[in-house]
């Protein structure tokens, strides 16, 4: 059977809001089928299992939390120093914000993978592949800090988001503008 990318695209963007919504129970062929508006039984003509439902559907969030090459190429116009990696940071959050249930998903995946070996496999490694990414992207990009302080800045804003997504008041009193400063002068030192 021909697949369609468009349709199989779309069954993953359903199934991230269903996550995001329901949670990894409510993440159900039929679900996600409703949610798509196609008919019943499409999910599973795409997805054998649930187990390779969820890879894909990791392998989507990521997909559409990335920024845009252009966004990437006009912020590397700029200079490569402290300000840079604070927009890069504030940069992060206006995407989570845009998408919250990219995040909420992968929450539920991540919690879906305490229980399920394979997931927790799959996820790691993306985890650890995009870790290192960054990485290099940092050092490739000439913008200061090292690998320690890209692995540092990735758990203090992926914290923060989740945060600001689950517990918001917490974080709602808080100046973020000064609070991603902070992170960043915390892991690279000020100017």
């Amino acid at each position: 059977m021909v697949r369609n990318e468009a349709r199989r695209t779309a069954l993953l963007d359903a199934a991230v809001d269903v996550l995001a919504e329901e949670g990894a129970r409510g993440l159900t062929y039929r679900a996600i089928d409703v949610r798509a508006g196609v008919p019943a039984g499409t999910a599973s003509n795409y997805f054998a299992n649930r187990d390779e439902l969820m890879v894909e559907v990791m392998a989507r969030v990521h997909v559409r939390l990335m920024p845009s090459d252009e966004s990437v190429a006009a912020s590397l116009d700029l200079p490569r120093d402290r300000e840079l990696t604070v927009k890069f940071m504030h940069d992060i959050i206006r995407r989570a914000d845009a998408d919250k249930a990219c995040y909420l998903a992968m929450m539920e995946l991540r919690l879906e993978a305490t229980r399920r070996p394979e997931i927790r496999d799959a996820l790691t490694r993306t985890i650890a592949e995009n870790i290192e990414a960054n990485v290099a992207f940092n050092e490739e990009s000439a913008l200061p800090g090292d690998r320690m302080t890209v692995v540092s800045l990735y758990f203090a804003m992926t914290g923060l988001i989740y945060e600001r997504l689950t517990l918001p008041d917490v974080v709602a009193a808080m100046d973020l503008d000064e609070l991603v400063e902070v992170l960043v002068d915390r892991a690279i030192g000020p100017d």
